[in-house]
């Protein structure tokens, strides 16, 4: 959630969306994000996640070096398509890791592992 919120954060700082003559499209788009953000309880929720990162793909290939990546592996499916196979790979061994310290009831910080194994510590 919180690459997801900063995501967002960023892009509506961002034509089209800062444009006074915004379109519907691109207004309602950003209102999707909104609301993927604020409801995720929605029995639909990864869905419509899914399909709003595949649109940002799509629609918005100037957002693409903002869209964590994380966000592509998280939502999964057809976001897969976009993630090279390293990439897929680097976020299969992340949640394996995640999942053995959970077996072993050991402390795990997504965060900081992600940046240990991307080397940015």
């Amino acid at each position: 959630m919180e690459l997801l919120n900063a995501f967002i954060a960023q892009i509506k700082q961002l034509p089209p969306f800062t444009l006074t003559d915004a379109s519907e499209d691109d207004l309602a788009f950003l209102v999707a994000l909104d609301e993927l953000a604020s409801n995720t309880q929605a029995t639909d929720w990864l869905d419509k996640g899914q399909t709003l990162m595949c649109r940002v793909v799509g629609s918005y290939p100037h957002l693409m070096p903002l869209l964590y990546r994380d966000l592509l592996w998280f939502f999964g499916g057809d976001c897969l398509h976009y993630m090279p196979d390293e990439e897929i790979h680097f976020f299969q061994q992340l949640d394996e890791l995640r999942e053995t310290a959970k077996q072993e009831q050991l402390p795990f910080s997504y965060k900081e592992v992600r940046a240990t194994r991307m080397g940015l510590h």
